[in-house]
């Protein structure tokens, strides 16, 4: 086997080991609340409603814009990431740093498409164990998800208006 062919891709430092690292711990947090949920009997509901998935699927998409994009919540990723540049509103444009399992948390918490699976868990845990209080926190997230939208059409009007 030459080099080349031992590399995963073009990027020679593909952590595959730190990702490895954090799809276990993933399956492994989910397997562990399973347990814990089916121990305390806690019943699966046989259906969820499509509202819910619609507010449960919003509420992911901006819990998951607010932990990698977001500003304030840059010292979360600051350990793993560096900042590349601003975006756009309050957003930043954050890159992976180091090598290993660093760089792979740096992916993770720098990716709203990578982080939103883990955001999904949480928030689909919460709604198993806590119906209600899973709703309220979604619909929490989906007004600020809302009002963001709500934001940037303001905002667009008032640039028509000063044109």
């Amino acid at each position: 086997m030459t080099d080349g062919e031992q590399r995963y891709g073009a990027d020679d430092d593909t952590p595959l080991a730190g990702y490895a690292t954090l799809a276990t711990t993933f399956a492994t947090a989910v397997g562990a609340f399973a347990v814990v949920a089916w121990r305390r009997g806690v019943r699966l509901p046989d259906t969820v409603p499509p509202w819910d998935v619609a507010l449960l699927g919003t509420a992911t998409f901006k819990a998951s814009r607010l932990l990698t994009k977001d500003k304030v919540t840059s010292f979360v990723r600051a350990p793993f990431t560096r900042r590349e540049r601003e975006g756009e509103g309050s957003e930043v444009m954050d890159a992976s740093r180091g090598g290993g399992l660093r760089r792979a948390v740096g992916d993770l918490v720098s990716c709203p498409f990578c982080t939103s699976a883990w955001v999904a868990g949480g928030l689909v845990g919460t709604y198993a164990v806590a119906p209600r209080a899973g709703r309220m926190l979604s619909a929490g997230l989906s007004a600020v998800a809302l009002s963001d939208w709500l934001q940037y059409a303001w905002s667009l009007t008032e640039q028509k208006a000063e044109a």
